[in-house]
């Protein structure tokens, strides 16, 4: 990801694992989610890097509450105020009906309660032993951020939020700046105690048709909150700041640089983003997944020419491959254990930037 010569780009599951088993290869192969990493033989913790078991959202929340319950959903009330419907079957579980904030009134409520950095439960009770397991390590170590763009989608949904940016401009203004400040200032403690590697911001702030946001939104809104990202991380010598966006990314991506983001991911295919092509036009970028994802349900030959795509992608530099998201339902484990046997080949035997 910094473009340093290295001997291979690590095998890491990303998008996989067992961080997404499929439900029916839990009952094709029984136990095979608890043995998962080691049988195909991913490197590193969660997605390749590890995170830091400490709050970075809301704190202090209260509990939450199920409104309704059938054989095919559930309903929650959420702590911080949001409603969501859970489906129990499908690809798409997730669906949100309620968002925390609906007036400028109920941010400042959970900007009073709920966002104060310094809160002592923001920390495990064990977090001097995790210092410990931290500073002998064999992994890369993530400072989580949720998000300028991401944090504000939380509070209000994007649709909220689309509005808001020209109806209550200074309300915006004030979740990303506020949420943006309480992370450096959790940091700061945190970097205080061990080294870390990378900052994640999470995003989503991309549909297929591109960024969510305009030029000029991005860069009142956003930009100055990455270039206080970007400080704090030059600070720490920190030299990776990633970005979690689904969508076609490709302008933001452009944006991102110049605010001071090092690397993106997952570049979804079906979205028209073309790797190859922000590799060549932005040297310093680092991308991360990038495979096309629904190669596994097409089959053998499908995948072997993706694994051709990755060992050409992986040769450009700062390009570490895996699918570009989750795999869905009509994947099989023969075909999902096929795809990442024969990735794992082409990362053992591909030299980064030779091409």
């Amino acid at each position: 990801m910094t473009g340093r010569r290295v001997d291979r780009v690590p095998f890491i599951k990303v998008f996989g694992g067992t961080n997404a088993i499929a439900p029916h290869w839990e009952a094709e192969y029984p136990g095979i989610g608890k043995c998962i990493d080691e049988l195909l033989k991913f490197e590193g913790g969660y997605r390749g890097w590890q995170i830091a078991p400490v709050n970075m959202g809301l704190s202090a929340l209260p509990g939450g509450e199920v409104i309704r319950e059938d054989d095919g959903q559930v309903v929650r009330r959420h702590g911080d105020g949001s409603v969501t419907i859970n489906r129990k079957h499908g690809d798409y579980h997730t669906q949100v009906i309620e968002w925390p904030v609906k007036t400028r009134r109920d941010w400042d409520r959970i900007k009073a309660e709920h966002m104060r950095p310094d809160d002592p439960a923001r920390f495990p009770a064990d977090w001097a032993e995790h210092v410990r397991r931290f500073k002998d390590r064999d992994f890369p170590l993530q400072l989580t951020h949720g998000g300028v763009y991401g944090f504000a989608r939380r509070m209000l949904g994007d649709e909220n939020l689309a509005y808001a940016f020209y109806d209550e401009p200074a309300m915006v203004h004030d979740i990303m700046d506020t949420y943006t400040e309480m992370a450096v200032a959790v940091w700061e403690k945190m970097t205080a105690d061990v080294q870390f590697d990378l900052i994640e911001c999470w995003e989503d702030m991309a549909s297929k048709n591109g960024p969510l946001v305009s030029p000029r939104l991005f860069d009142e809104f956003m930009r100055p909150n990455y270039q206080r990202i970007a400080q704090f991380a030059s600070s720490r010598g920190i030299e990776i700041i990633l970005i979690d966006s689904d969508g076609n990314i490709e302008k933001l991506t452009e944006w991102m640089l110049a605010a001071g983001v090092t690397a993106l991911y997952p570049y979804e295919v079906q979205a028209g983003n073309d790797v190859a092509a922000m590799l060549d036009k932005f040297p310093a970028l680092g991308v991360i997944s990038g495979l096309d994802k629904n190669a596994m349900a097409a089959g053998r030959d499908a995948i072997d020419r993706e694994m051709e795509r990755a060992a050409k992608l992986i040769a450009k530099g700062r390009f570490i491959p895996g699918p570009d998201h989750f795999v869905l339902s009509d994947v099989s484990f023969a075909n999902y254990r096929y795809f990442m046997a024969q990735l794992r080949q082409v990362v053992l035997t591909t030299r980064p930037g030779s091409a």
